[in-house]
């Protein structure tokens, strides 16, 4: 197992992962595509960059994430539903893929967090249920900010020209998104917790905070970091989220090892390296590695980048 560890995995990791033993991974903290019409596209830099670059000049309120096509916007006709159900068939059947792998390396007890947007998560954690993960919590992460999205009904009538379109004030089609979900789940135990940490140093959570409280599952007051600039990816996570979700679900042990399928940027790694936490990234596109190279750089030694295809 050592030759796998503290390492960067060019791949899919669906394939990536039927390289590593079974019952070998101690946690997984990762934030994969959320479902914004990728499946049937390649998930690729070029792809993400086309798909930012179209509303950079659009009224569209957020525009630093990569938008969908058909189900953006469209009359919500039969055909609309159908497709946004087709589509979250595929999402779900594309979570069980990648979830089958991870649940075979997975240690008993070892708790896997998934972000995802509040819309999909369910879909995601259901996935995740049927190779074999049971739920055990959704953590709330709420933003420093959040922007209103959809339709301001009032305005929409009084630019076609409807009678009396104030007594729609105050009505949107959606709520102000200002919070991500954080599925929380774990492979079975061995019996119990107290059997499954002495022979896994898997299964429990740190709860104790600094001022002596017991740690909620609502995460907020956390900070974006400063922006560096050839870090490119356009949903950086907080460092200090990805450090507190450590420091909560992975023991520091000698044998905790954590995973991230979906590495982007490498702030999961990071995060895994300052906790003194050893680590295996993932990653499918090629330009995101250098990036995590040189964030892991400026920790201390250079990480070795392999490719098993």
């Amino acid at each position: 197992m050592d030759k796998f560890k503290n390492k960067i995995f060019l791949g899919d990791c669906r394939e990536v992962m039927k390289k590593l033993p079974e019952n070998s991974v101690s946690a997984c903290i990762t934030d994969p595509p959320y479902n914004y019409e990728f499946i049937g596209h390649k998930w690729d830099d070029k792809e993400i960059r086309r798909r930012v670059e179209r509303v950079q000049n659009s009224k569209t309120l957020v525009k630093n994430i990569p938008y969908g096509s058909g189900l953006s916007g469209g009359v919500r006709n039969e055909s609309w539903y159908k497709k946004n159900r087709n589509n979250i068939i595929e999402y779900e059947d594309w979570c069980f893929e990648w979830a089958t792998e991870l649940f075979r390396i997975c240690k008993p007890g070892a708790t896997v967090l998934v972000f995802n947007s509040t819309r999909t998560i369910a879909h995601v954690q259901v996935a995740l249920e049927k190779v074999g993960f049971y739920a055990r919590d959704m953590i709330v992460y709420r933003r420093s900010s959040g922007i209103p999205k959809g339709i301001n009904m009032q305005r929409k009538l009084e630019q076609k020209g409807y009678d009396n379109p104030e007594q729609w004030d105050g009505w949107h089609s959606c709520l102000r998104s200002e919070w991500e979900s954080i599925c929380v789940l774990q492979k079975p135990l061995t019996n119990n917790y107290t059997e499954t940490l002495l022979k896994y140093g898997t299964g429990l959570f740190y709860t104790k905070q600094d001022d002596g409280g017991f740690q909620s599952n609502i995460l907020e007051n956390i900070g974006r970091d400063k922006s560096q600039k050839f870090n490119v990816h356009c949903t950086v996570k907080p460092l200090a989220l990805m450090q507190k979700l450590v420091d909560i679900f992975v023991p520091k042990v000698k044998e905790s090892l954590i995973i991230d399928p979906f590495a982007g940027s490498g702030t999961t790694l990071v995060a895994a390296k300052l906790e003194g936490i050893n680590y295996i990234g993932i990653e499918l596109e090629p330009s995101y590695i250098d990036i995590i190279e040189k964030r892991l750089e400026a920790i201390s030694d250079p990480q070795e980048t392999c490719s098993l295809f």
